[in-house]
């Protein structure tokens, strides 16, 4: 990678590594909240729903600001997170994962929440007909048959982590081997001088990636559901 400096390798691993671990921490949540989602009816849906997905209409710099003042040293859940784990998210990469995990969390929620609704759920009442405790039914039957929207939900995540810059930015600002993803490594080299050839392998490197994670998502996606489709025939 001798075309890469290292401020540029940098940024990619720095990218990956907030990426991987946004995914960690949300996809749990993202599976729980779509199953209440596609699964249950209850007083005030429509409004949990719209908040779920609230980070997919607002501008990404307003939820970066929230995050500021709510997990920041002196907000609520920040102050709350210091004083009793010495965890400090503001203007740090954990910080970071977690500002592209929100800011995709709306994406893997629906792309887990379709496949869930696809589900036969005539299947899961003749397991539970047979005598099959419900977490059996959902890890034997309702998971398998979601897998190829949690693969979707997954990868378009990962994908937009790694584009995240917004909220990234307005939360963890811009510190070089800390915060400083592609997409703001992309914005620095292009407020600089002579950054411009920087900035062009920076663009070439994001489009490759998310074109990757797209392709990966499909054909993992098709793989799925043929397996899936083999195994009802």
């Amino acid at each position: 990678m001798d075309f890469l400096t290292e401020l540029e390798i940098e940024a990619i691993w720095l990218s990956l590594k907030i990426s991987a671990w946004a995914m960690i921490w949300s996809m749990p949540l993202a599976l729980g909240t779509a199953w209440i989602l596609a699964r249950y009816e209850f007083p005030g849906k429509f409004l949990f729903d719209g908040i779920i997905h609230l980070p997919l209409v607002l501008p990404p710099v307003v939820i970066g600001y929230v995050l500021l003042i709510t997990m920041g040293r002196q907000g609520v859940v920040g102050s709350f997170l210091y004083d009793t784990f010495g965890i400090t998210l503001a203007f740090s990469w954990r910080g970071a994962a977690v500002a592209a995990g929100i800011m995709a969390f709306p994406l893997i929620v629906r792309a887990i929440r379709l496949s869930l609704e696809a589900v036969d759920q005539r299947l899961e009442a003749a397991a539970r007909t047979l005598g099959a405790h419900p977490i059996v039914v959902f890890l034997t039957i309702t998971l398998p048959l979601t897998i190829p929207g949690i693969i979707v939900g997954a990868i378009l995540g990962f994908a937009r982590c790694l584009g995240e810059f917004g909220a990234t930015i307005t939360f963890v600002s811009n510190i070089p081997g800390e915060t400083r993803t592609l997409p703001i490594a992309l914005y620095a080299f292009s407020q600089v001088p002579g950054g411009e050839a920087a900035a062009l392998r920076i663009v070439v490197i994001s489009v490759a990636i998310a074109l990757f994670a797209l392709a990966g998502s499909e054909i993992l996606a098709r793989r799925m559901r043929k397996r899936i489709g083999s195994g009802h025939d």
